[in-house]
């Protein structure tokens, strides 16, 4: 484990928000997550919002929580997320999470959002290590499938980091068996960009 590592504590912080017709169906992706930490006894926290407000003020209790993931679960599109009464353009986003990613990984439940586009925004601005999300629409019920085996996994297999490799092979397998598009982008420093894709 390196320096930037033990900085951080390698635990969930999660952010929903959903729209309204959503919340009347209880479709909250992320109090399944949560659920399913608290079976593993991994430390998180969990935090529904509607706001863009909230979602900045979540995001500095973030920052001083020293967590080391941060999942955004929320509605989205290819140039922006949504909470449930405001939208926040990939630009802004980056913005919010300036001073929060840094030597952290991003995961981002929300439809056809994990793309170049925000990979340029987030690595432009942050010193993020990886991002991984859905690149394509993608079905409640599968996202929250994915990612509850998604985290179950990757505790299980090492609870105190996520290696590149591990974290690459469990997302490509996990994708493969419910057939879901998910996309995996890290910090790059031979790339111009900034970053590579590795999914």
């Amino acid at each position: 484990m390196n320096d930037t590592e033990t900085s951080t504590i390698p635990n969930v912080f999660i952010i929903e928000s959903l729209d309204f017709e959503d919340e009347s169906k209880d479709y909250f992706e992320g109090q399944l997550i949560s659920k399913i930490l608290n079976f593993s006894d991994i430390e998180h926290q969990y935090h529904y919002i509607r706001t863009r407000e909230e979602f900045e003020h979540f995001v500095k209790e973030f920052t001083k929580s020293k967590f080391r993931y941060l999942h955004i679960s929320c509605h989205g599109n290819n140039k922006q997320l949504g909470t449930t009464l405001n939208t926040i353009p990939f630009r802004d986003l980056a913005f919010i999470l300036q001073n929060a990613l840094d030597n952290k990984r991003l995961f981002i439940s929300a439809c056809s959002s994990t793309n170049d586009q925000l990979a340029d925004e987030i690595f432009g601005t942050t010193d993020c290590y990886s991002i991984v999300g859905p690149d394509n629409d993608i079905n409640m019920n599968d996202a929250a499938i994915f990612w509850a085996s998604f985290y179950h996994l990757m505790f299980k297999k090492n609870s105190s980091s996520m290696k590149r490799d591990v974290l690459k092979n469990t997302i490509s397998e996990l994708s493969k068996i419910h057939g879901i598009p998910i996309r995996y982008y890290r910090t790059s420093e031979n790339n111009k960009r900034g970053w590579s894709k590795e999914l």
